[in-house]
């Protein structure tokens, strides 16, 4: 887990459940893919040590953070899927694509969410470079996939009535 001396935004380890039996899905941008891969890493990882099961973790690749949207729509459609999470990195470049691409995929995921009243969580980092992005994927800041798989476990808690 990330640690308040690697990381910026220090998150709680309290109140984080074990989630054996959870059926997971983790969706990977295929874009930026050393830092993607580096982020689904931190994910797993973080999820099998709370007590998931490598079976109830599915993984699906999309090309980009765009798609991560349509994705997450998919398999929260699924009864069986009882969290999604979606990883991706879009780097800030010259243009107004990053603005873009950053709003429709947290509308898209939320509404997502909304829709199947399950967890979806946002785990798209928004750099202003590689480096940034590199930090935050395994280095000095810690694995933002770590933080957006603790999101996806208290989340759980929350809805099934497990967290006071």
């Amino acid at each position: 887990m990330s640690s308040a001396e690697k990381n910026l935004s220090h998150f709680s380890g309290k109140n984080v459940f074990d989630v054996s039996g959870k059926k997971f899905a983790i969706i990977v941008s295929e874009w930026n893919d050393v830092v993607t891969e580096a982020l689904y890493k931190g994910a797993l990882e973080t999820l099998m040590a709370h007590g998931a099961s490598a079976d109830f973790i599915k993984r699906l690749d999309v090309p980009g953070s765009y798609e991560l949207s349509l994705a997450a729509q998919w398999l929260a459609a699924d009864d069986q899927i009882d969290a999604v999470i979606c990883l991706g990195c879009v780097i800030q470049g010259e243009t107004r694509h990053f603005e873009f691409i950053c709003q429709a995929v947290a509308q898209g995921l939320t509404q997502v969410s909304l829709k199947y009243n399950k967890p979806v969580i946002f785990g798209v980092l928004t750099p202003n470079n590689q480096e940034q992005a590199l930090e935050r994927a395994g280095g000095r800041h810690g694995n933002k996939g770590e933080e957006a798989a603790i999101t996806a476990i208290k989340m759980l808690g929350l809805q099934n009535g497990l967290i006071s």
